[in-house]
């Protein structure tokens, strides 16, 4: 995903996130390391964790999104917080090209199928396209 977006084959990216800012493991922590703008946006957000949750922040590009999709850390995906903050992602970023990873269901230990047809769903104007990250 980010060396795709690297390369300019997305606009944005999203990634899920929890809502305590943690972004210690998995694409969350990569992009810890090589955009920490993204972190900061995440660290220095004025929404309470309450707020997050169905919610997103971005860095100031725009172009890397935060998605509140669980409340905490771990195996606790959030379906309607993602189907949530993916339909305001869809009216925000309009007609943009969006690359996402497998969204929460990796550590959040979402069901692929269910995040699938959400993303379908709530993503319907947005030219998205999901990468499968394969060890």
């Amino acid at each position: 995903l980010l060396k795709l977006f690297s390369q300019g084959v997305f606009v944005v990216i999203g990634l899920g996130a929890n809502c305590f800012s943690t972004m210690g493991a998995g694409i969350a922590a990569q992009i810890k390391e090589k955009h920490p703008d993204a972190y900061y946006a995440d660290i220095y957000s004025n929404l309470t964790p309450e707020q997050k949750l169905g919610n997103y922040t971005s860095n100031d590009r725009c172009d890397i999104l935060n998605i509140y999709s669980q409340y905490n850390p771990g195996k606790n995906l959030d379906y309607e917080a993602l189907s949530l903050a993916l339909r305001k992602i869809n009216d925000e970023f309009d007609g943009l090209s969006i690359g996402l990873p497998q969204i929460g269901c990796g550590i959040a230990g979402g069901d692929w199928e269910k995040v699938r047809e959400i993303i379908k769903s709530e993503l319907k104007s947005c030219d998205v396209t999901v990468v499968i990250y394969k060890k």
